[in-house]
């Protein structure tokens, strides 16, 4: 009994970063190597779900500590978002996240619209200028 409690128990160690990390990992390479959008958008919804559940589970860590199933609802949870039979993060994004989203970069558009007509030219110069700097071009982009 004690050797095989040590295996469910290593399994369920290794099975926390193979459900969070390593799997999406791999399928969201494979999705965007696909030529479907769809199975961009499950992952894409996934890293950003995902990275919202470890950002509170940052915050509320002192809380979580004394609750003891903590990570086995948390494993639970991650398998809903990640197994294709559910497309957890995908309902939730679009669910509840993509409403706030959209709400907050329409305003950020306003806010951003509205102070730009304030500038002086020279500002606008100089973020023309940064985003040549950044945006590759054509050439650049043959090498890949």
């Amino acid at each position: 009994m004690g050797k095989l409690w040590t295996l469910i128990i290593q399994l369920h160690s290794i099975a926390g970063p193979v459900l969070t990390l390593l799997y999406p990992l791999y399928a969201s390479v494979v999705a965007i190597e696909s030529q479907s959008k769809l199975d961009d958008e499950q992952w894409l919804a996934y890293w950003i779900i995902y990275s919202l559940l470890t950002l509170a589970e940052l915050v509320l860590q002192p809380i979580l500590q004394w609750i003891p199933i903590w990570y086995d609802v948390k494993l639970l949870t991650v398998a809903w978002l990640v197994l294709p039979q559910f497309e957890g993060a995908a309902y939730l994004y679009e669910r509840f996240v993509r409403e706030h989203i959209r709400k907050y970069i329409t305003e950020r558009n306003y806010h951003c619209h509205h102070q730009e007509s304030k500038k002086s030219p020279n500002e606008g110069k100089a973020k023309k200028k940064f985003v040549e700097f950044v945006t590759p071009k054509k050439g650049d982009q043959e090498a890949y």
